[in-house]
């Protein structure tokens, strides 16, 4: 049956993206769960949490409902601490899961720690003799911002979920909100106020963990 051309349209559902910052939602539930002694590696189940994450932003939003128009998740792996498991299971599991692009960076040396008192590099404990070789994660909090003002600038979204605790990510929070762009910050209350305090609202994601943890 042809619509009535007499009808009025029908509205819009705002479209909604997703932005993960792959470490800090894992470490920031680890630690939370074993605050109540529970597991010390959250399992999630990654085919749940984007529509959980929908929902909730949709709540947020007062909307009967969004549309889902993607998840971008961003992590990172050391090359040299055998985690090529890791890495397959990002780029040929998570990667091919309905709507999700995983951008993944190699972790670079850190600089060891040094002696207070002389200053000499520490590389090994000096009571069991093992590495202190320590890396850290660059170009994810980039990644992030660029994909998030790119996608706004292509007019990709209305709405972005962002799931991370991370301050340094208010200035772009700052520059979308004031070009209309609605984000809502998924985290772990207090952690992340900063962020959370400049985003366009938030919401607290380990009360309702169950929903998409993984059985």
């Amino acid at each position: 049956m042809d619509p009535d051309p007499g009808a009025a349209p029908r509205p819009r559902s705002d479209r909604v993206r997703i932005f993960v910052d792959f470490w800090n939602l894992q470490l920031r539930m680890n630690e939370r769960e074993r605050t109540l002694g529970g597991s010390s590696n959250f399992q999630f189940d990654w085919s749940k949490l984007p529509q959980w994450l929908v929902k909730k932003a949709a709540e947020k939003c007062a909307a009967p409902s969004l549309a889902y128009e993607g998840m971008h998740v961003y992590a990172s792996y050391d090359p040299l601490a055998n985690d090529e498991k890791l890495k397959r299971w990002f780029l040929t599991w998570l990667n091919r899961q309905p709507g999700v692009q995983v951008v993944l960076k190699e972790r670079r040396p850190k600089d060891a720690p040094h002696c207070p008192s002389c200053h000499a590099e520490v590389s090994r404990c000096p009571a069991c003799g093992g590495s202190l070789r320590r890396t850290q994660e660059k170009g994810v909090d980039t990644a992030i911002v660029t994909d998030m003002v790119r996608l706004a600038w292509e007019a990709a979204y209305d709405v972005a979920v962002l799931v991370s605790s991370d301050s340094d990510l208010v200035p772009a929070v700052q520059f979308l909100d004031l070009r209309g762009r609605k984000i809502i910050q998924a985290g772990f209350p207090p952690i992340g106020s900063h962020l959370a305090t400049h985003c366009w609202a938030s919401f607290d994601m380990f009360a309702e963990r169950n929903s998409y943890r993984r059985s």
